[in-house]
């Protein structure tokens, strides 16, 4: 028997339990307090979560509105293809990442495994193109030319291929109709990024993983528009992921259609025929160089004038679009993005900037007047004009006496503008300006929409340059210094320009001023800037915004929403002295400079207003411009390295007027055969199934040139040819 008496053993028993009972209420007091927290504090929001984590959503894209011209032809649209995508998710599950199914499915498409490989790896700061630029828990299509063979192959050997799907899908379509590519025109898609959908989230239009986005030209500008809403179907499932309901439907809504101004006929004749001169100027040879003209790039834009609306952009190099659709290969990436091809994904009509030459002339003119110098008065055509010790030349160095402003837009008169110019440079104060200096012939071509951009619908336009006081301050501070360490007086070309440039590049000398006047030195426009001047030169004087897109009409057809013409000014002339420019430049294509190249043009029934220009570029061969306007249209067309105006561009003008309003070389019109004789007002009509009645567009089939003996180069009897500008 133990000697410890009973009673010794209940206080340390009772203290036991007493420690016990501490800690059971308080094990239950903490367990109520977590079960307050969870079911009342926040019970809704972990309610909602539990039920997000039931519901599996499955996505249904929208289907993309087309681009249609301006009489209904698709010019971008949808067709059905058979898709083979891979989930980077599935991949990375496997032991090699994916790299041995990704090798099995190259087997099968016929490619190569680097390219499928490329074409599955995220985009980032150090991966170059191709690679893939969407969500990367999207699948990313492989290829959308997949055969139904190589479709079979991968869903019966499902168990080769963990990730990938070979599945019926509506892809883009760029029709190309009549051979009309329009490529920079409507732009090209490609998968949205996680950045994007960020910040899209609280907007109106949010995207999701799935959409692919506008990157450029119409495609990007109305891609809202076109985008339409994805439908969304939610199902509620088990732990399992067994289907035991569905939640909610959102039907998908179908994006609208963008009209464009565009004509697909008009279009391919612009393309066909710019791409023909291009070829021509090649065959010619360079005086100065002795070498073939280079002709490396080009556009053309063909305008109605009295609206701004664009019936025709081309420019060339160009590219197929449909490159783009299902992912682009590495090796056609390249060729795009590559100098050696020369940048074919510019759109030059509104990203090219060139110096203008005579073209410009018409500023010049209006500058000239504003300044109070009369139009029909009296001016100095010699063949050459002095300032200093430079010599500034005529074209040819051929001189015309006395004449009139009106003469000098005729026959291209450089020496003309020279001597206006310079002594409007020393009404200014010269190198030390006044403070009231009206500088005239830049404050014109500012008024005149030049130095900044035209508002035109397509993403990217450039500004171009005014080379006023102002610029030449701002460009010489930016410039001094490297200027400074290349400069040497009495070196190079190059080093004696960067020397002068280094002491006084701030300042507007003569010689500036006076090469300014006929668009050269620094003066640099794009062909859009230029269409939109001689477009509001022909309607009387109003600078339109340039515009594509003509209307957006919902798929159905019942919403129709018109794209209005805007103004953004008025050209600073008053109606005396733009008639006098406009028969001026009527001259030029009846017996000035153009005239050799409009012989036979019916002028009493089509009058055709031109000017030439030929733009001299240091270490480059000229280039070609050649703007003009009838009543209806107005055609700008421009070739870098291309030759003379009249001699390179000319020709593909006259071209594209003729097919336009249905003339033969002769000059008499059939309008049967004419494509677009007068803007079309009308928008084409969409059915509430969708379909359009749209006409079918033939490529376009150039008429033959009548011999040499039968041609006709002159302008009408009693005229004369002028020097080829």
């Amino acid at each position: 028997m133990s000697n410890i008496p009973e009673t010794g053993r209940t206080p340390r028993v009772q203290i036991r339990l007493i420690v016990i009972q501490v800690l059971v209420f308080s094990l239950l007091l903490t367990l109520g307090g977590r079960l307050w927290y969870l079911q009342i504090r926040n019970g809704q929001e972990y309610t909602d979560e539990a039920k997000n984590n039931h519901v599996q959503q499955v996505v249904d894209p929208a289907v993309r509105g087309s681009i249609l011209d301006t009489r209904g032809v698709p010019l971008a649209d949808n067709e059905t293809r058979l898709v083979v995508s891979a989930s980077r998710t599935e991949l990375m599950k496997t032991k090699d990442d994916g790299k041995a199914v990704l090798t099995r499915l190259a087997d099968v498409l016929d490619m190569k495994p680097k390219d499928v490989m490329y074409k599955v790896r995220l985009c980032d700061a150090k991966t170059p193109q191709p690679c893939w630029n969407g969500s990367p828990y999207q699948p990313i299509p492989v290829t959308d030319e997949a055969t139904t063979q190589q479709a079979l192959q991968i869903r019966e050997r499902a168990e080769d291929f963990p990730g990938i799907t070979a599945e019926p899908t509506a892809v883009r379509r760029y029709a190309a109709p009549g051979l009309a590519n329009t490529a920079q025109v409507l732009g090209y898609l490609s998968p949205v990024t996680d950045e994007e959908i960020t910040k899209a989230l609280d907007t109106d239009s949010p995207y999701l993983r799935s959409d692919q986005v506008g990157r450029s030209g119409l495609e990007r500008t109305y891609d809202k528009e076109l985008r339409g809403k994805a439908g969304v179907t939610r199902y509620e499932v088990d732990n399992l992921g067994r289907v035991i309901g569905q939640a909610q439907n959102d039907e998908a809504q179908p994006g609208a259609n963008v009209v464009t101004s565009i004509d697909a006929r008009v279009q391919a004749v612009t393309e066909y025929e710019l791409n023909e001169a291009m070829k021509a100027a090649r065959k010619e040879m360079d005086r100065n160089t002795n070498e073939h003209y280079k002709a490396d790039s080009g556009a053309a834009v063909v305008m109605e004038a009295k609206t701004g609306r664009v019936v025709a952009m081309a420019s060339q190099p160009t590219y197929d679009p449909n490159s783009w659709v299902g992912g682009i290969s590495a090796k056609e990436y390249a060729r795009l993005t590559g100098k050696k091809s020369n940048f074919p994904l510019l759109n030059r009509a509104i990203q090219g900037q060139a110096a203008p030459g005579s073209i410009f002339k018409v500023i010049s003119s209006t500058a000239a007047v504003n300044a109070g110098y009369k139009f029909n008065g009296n001016y100095p055509c010699p063949s050459s004009y002095n300032v200093g010790s430079q010599v500034f030349k005529n074209f040819e160095s051929k001189g015309y006496g006395s004449i009139t402003l009106g003469k000098a837009l005729e026959v291209s008169c450089d020496t003309v503008f020279y001597g206006l110019a310079h002594k409007e440079w020393q009404k200014d104060g010269g190198t030390k300006p006044k403070k009231n200096a009206k500088n005239w012939f830049y404050t014109t071509a500012h008024q005149f929409g030049l130095g900044k951009e035209t508002g035109i619908d397509l993403p990217n336009e450039v500004a171009g340059r005014v080379p006023d006081r102002e610029w030449k301050q701002n460009f010489w501070e930016a410039n001094k210094d490297g200027w400074c360490k290349q400069g040497k007086k009495g070196g190079t070309y190059v080093q004696q320009l960067a020397y002068e440039g280094c002491l006084e590049g701030n300042l507007m000398r003569a010689g500036d001023s006076v090469n300014y006047s006929i668009g050269q030195g620094d003066t640099l426009v794009t062909p859009i800037q230029m269409a939109t001047i001689y477009s509001a030169i022909a309607n009387g004087g109003t600078l339109y915004n340039p515009t594509v897109g003509k209307a957006v009409i919902s798929a159905d057809g019942k919403q129709v929403k018109e794209i209005a013409p805007k103004s953004h000014g008025k050209l600073p002339f008053d109606r005396k002295t733009r008639d006098q420019i406009d028969e001026a430049l009527a001259g030029v294509a009846t017996r000035g400079s153009a005239a050799w190249r409009f012989g036979g043009w019916p002028q009493d029934k089509i009058p055709m207003h031109a000017k030439t220009g030929t733009a001299e570029v240091y270490g480059k061969q000229t280039t070609s411009w050649f703007a003009s306007y009838t009543k209806d249209y107005t055609i700008v067309m421009t070739i870098a390295q291309g030759g003379t105006g009249s001699g390179a561009s000319g020709p593909a003008v006259r071209k594209i007027y003729e097919s336009m309003y249905g003339l033969n070389a002769k000059g008499d019109q059939d309008v049967k055969k004419a494509l677009m004789p007068q803007p079309r007002v009308a928008l084409p009509r969409i059915q509430p199934d969708g379909s359009i009645d749209a006409p079918k567009v033939r490529p376009y089939e150039p008429e033959r040139e009548l011999p040499p003996d039968q041609q006709v180069l002159a302008g009408p009897p009693g005229t004369t040819t002028t020097r080829r500008d």
